[in-house]
């Protein structure tokens, strides 16, 4: 490695105890803060609710009381589907304090996917909101280790017990299980390139460690901050900034369960004192487009990041014009936690990723794992001990062997280091779709598409956007008999959206005669996303 990559190199060194345990952590906090305020939750009609820490402290006991009395235990895998709000702090922390294993998932997911995570894993119990009953209804008799289905937000429902009834009665103190740091906490889904997501396992002491990379030198929260992270659970997004960056710095968490729109966005932060914001690239480049923008003050901001994909310079020269606060990029992935970004004290380098969090050695290496001279584009790498790393994929040996070269475990994007250890992103090195801070897999798109019966073959790619940063795209050779019109590129659409989750279907589909394949047959994507970057220049 250069004298000039030698300056990403580890400058802090952060030790994880033997045992560890979040919820205990939280709980000891609201002991010595009870009174302060841990959510404040706006409802989509404006209607606030302030939830103390002593509050949230004891909600979460009873529910972690209510699942030990079904026979929820330490090692037990618990599927959690539940959209912004009370209730997601609540279980998180209950789990976590139970030692059974927090499998984070989007309300947005469909049967298929539901099920496909419950018998990969093995879960014991699935917690949805009322939404999804019918989804996880429709295939609870193909998943043999589901003993336990409880609902949050409806009332009695058939082979469904409530959230609410559950901890009616149940006690709002709970001893904590002494939970070991290299125990298994979050199980986390990402897409893969072939077959289904990969279950990333990340342990007790993850989140101490997450605080030490990412949560104290990137999102800035503290004790003081009310804080807005917009990522919906389900993400890991999700369990690093509203969930264990807030808590886990005693700040107050702002939660929106409304959906998203730029000007609504705008006029929270304009009504409301929050200091720091942690939102997508997408949703920074809407507000950025809102039409007068002076109306709003953001006198409370004092911190701003985004992560999921590069920032536009045009959005973050808007936003530090406007209300003088300059937003911060960060680049970091389920299996880790934000590794490369624009910390605090840092000079922004607009369209740059970042330099390594100071707790995190990283490089840019060629196919044998050596580290590249500055300036040379390789595989963004992290120095595989690095303490926030995933412990692995769940029951994929050859997965996780794939994910490392040598000392390195290889993120799958490539880039680019400067002299002054500024990384700058220059794509996938896979097939891998980032749309909107979503994270697609091809195949997920492909399978949904060729159960169509129109369909014969297809291929997804990423397709440049300039609001999502990326969208899919669907190149689709249809069967003989069928008419590439556009009533069927909405019918496709709308097929795939029952198939998996709404936010992983096709939204440009061409129609071709045949697809760029391998002398074995593979199709070539990489040779669709050329072309849809060259058809972008």
């Amino acid at each position: 490695m250069s004298e000039k990559q030698k300056l990403a190199v580890d400058q802090v060194k952060v030790e994880i105890p033997d045992f560890y345990n979040f919820g205990a952590q939280v709980d000891q906090y609201a002991q010595a803060h009870p009174e302060k305020p841990s959510l404040v939750v706006v409802n989509p009609e404006g209607v606030s609710q302030t939830i103390t820490y002593a509050q949230l402290a004891a909600y979460s006991n009873r529910i972690a009381n209510g699942l030990a009395s079904l026979g929820v235990e330490r090692g037990d895998k618990v599927l959690v589907l539940v959209p912004r709000g009370k209730e997601a702090y609540g279980i998180y922390l209950a789990l976590l304090k139970l030692g059974a294993v927090v499998m984070p998932g989007s309300e947005m997911l469909r049967s298929k996917d539901i099920e496909y995570r419950i018998n990969h894993a093995g879960a014991k119990a699935v917690i949805a909101f009322a939404g999804l009953i019918e989804e996880v209804d429709a295939i609870r008799s193909a998943c043999s280790t589901l003993s336990h289905t409880i609902v949050i937000g409806g009332g009695e429902r058939e082979g469904w017990l409530s959230l609410d009834q559950l901890v009616e009665q149940a006690a709002d103190t709970f001893e904590s299980a002494q939970t070991r740091s290299d125990e298994l906490a979050f199980l986390s889904y990402t897409s893969g390139t072939t077959g289904g997501p990969k279950g990333v396992m990340h342990v007790h002491g993850w989140p101490l460690a997450h605080l030490a990379v990412a949560g104290t030198h990137w999102l800035d929260a503290r004790e003081d901050d009310l804080v807005w992270a917009t990522a919906g659970p389900g993400w890991a997004k999700w369990v690093w900034s509203p969930f264990v960056s807030v808590l886990g710095k005693g700040a107050t968490a702002f939660v929106y369960q409304g959906r998203f729109s730029p000007e609504t966005y705008l006029t929270l932060l304009d009504q409301y004192p929050i200091s720091v914001l942690c939102a997508t690239p997408t949703e920074y480049r809407l507000m950025a487009k809102v039409h007068d923008l002076g109306r709003y003050q953001l006198k409370a901001l004092r911190s701003a990041c985004s992560a999921g994909e590069p920032l536009n310079r045009e959005v973050i020269d808007t936003f530090r014009r406007q209300f003088q606060v300059t937003v911060r990029d960060g680049y970091g992935q389920t299996e880790n936690t934000l590794l490369v970004g624009t910390f605090v004290g840092m000079e922004p380098r607009p369209g740059s990723m970042g330099r390594p969090s100071p707790v995190v050695n990283a490089a840019i290496i060629d196919e044998d794992g050596n580290p590249l001279p500055v300036g040379e584009v390789g595989d963004i790498a992290i120095e595989r001990s690095m303490i926030a790393l995933f412990k692995g994929y769940l029951n994929d040996e050859e997965r996780t062997a794939r994910a490392f070269r040598g000392d390195w475990y290889v993120t799958g994007d490539q880039g680019r280091m400067d002299e002054d250890g500024y990384i700058w992103f220059e794509g996938r090195a896979d097939d891998i779709i980032i749309s909107g801070g979503y994270t697609i897999g091809p195949f997920e798109v492909e399978d949904a598409l060729v159960k169509h019966p129109a369909v014969a073959e297809c291929a997804a790619v990423a397709s440049p956007d300039p609001e999502r940063g990326h969208v899919v795209k669907a190149f689709v050779v249809l069967k003989e008999g069928y008419v590439g019109d556009e009533p069927l590129v909405q019918e496709l659409q709308q097929h795939v959206k029952q198939l998996t989750a709404p936010y992983k279907y096709p939204r440009k589909i061409q129609f071709v005669t045949e697809l760029p394949k391998t002398t074995s047959g593979k199709i070539r994507r990489i040779e669709l996303r050329q072309m849809e970057k060259h058809n972008e220049a």
